[in-house]
């Protein structure tokens, strides 16, 4: 499986594909990092690991994506700390499924800053999803998540940092299913083959 990643900031999600990769428990080949943000420390980390790395203009992104995913032969897209809103053509034109990671227990506070939106709602439990993307935001189907309690003296720093560990760990596991074929989409709800009930 070839992917192609994308991502707007310091890639921490990138690079844990990237080790993921590496280590040989990911059997894929990131195939190309593409940013909207030419300063995006995603870039500098694919770059170093010798990975083909693009900054393209934000208002010309999608086109320009396009022919790059045409040109790799990407089977597959990850979405790593990007924060630009995919259009429905894109989605529709693209032609290979899009994966995101939400620091949210998706459907719960979607959108932008969700651990911000978690403590102000008073949780006790956030935690992290992989979905599937839709022309909806932080709407697709789910893939994996994995449940991050909420401690009293929690602010948005120290939520962010455990729940982001967890994206680490689940992020490389869904693309790892998708890479072996295991998973099923059936409506709005996922099945991954081989999975104990």
């Amino acid at each position: 499986m070839r992917i192609a990643v994308f991502a707007s900031g310091r890639g921490s999600n990138l690079r844990a594909l990237m080790e993921a990769a590496g280590t040989g428990y990911l059997k894929a080949e990131i195939a190309v990092v593409l940013s909207d943000v030419q300063s995006a420390r995603a870039l500098e980390r694919a770059s170093q690991q010798g990975l083909a790395a693009r900054f393209l203009e934000p208002e010309a992104f999608e086109v320009a994506a396009l022919e790059i995913l045409r040109n790799t032969a990407a089977d597959l897209i990850c979405l790593a700390g990007f924060m630009c809103i995919l259009s429905g053509d894109f989605i529709q034109q693209c032609g290979v499924p899009i994966l995101n990671v939400h620091p949210s227990l998706l459907p719960a506070f979607p959108g932008l800053r969700p651990q911000r939106q978690a403590l102000e709602h008073g949780a006790r439990v956030s935690g992290a999803t992989v979905h599937l993307v839709d022309e909806r935001v932080d709407h697709g189907p789910v893939i994996a998540q994995t449940p991050v309690p909420v401690f009293q003296d929690d602010d948005e720093e120290s939520l962010s940092e455990r729940i982001l560990r967890q994206e680490h760990r689940i992020y490389p596991m869904a693309v790892r299913w998708f890479a072996e074929g295991r998973v099923l989409v059936e409506g709005r709800r996922v099945r991954i083959a081989g999975a104990p009930a």
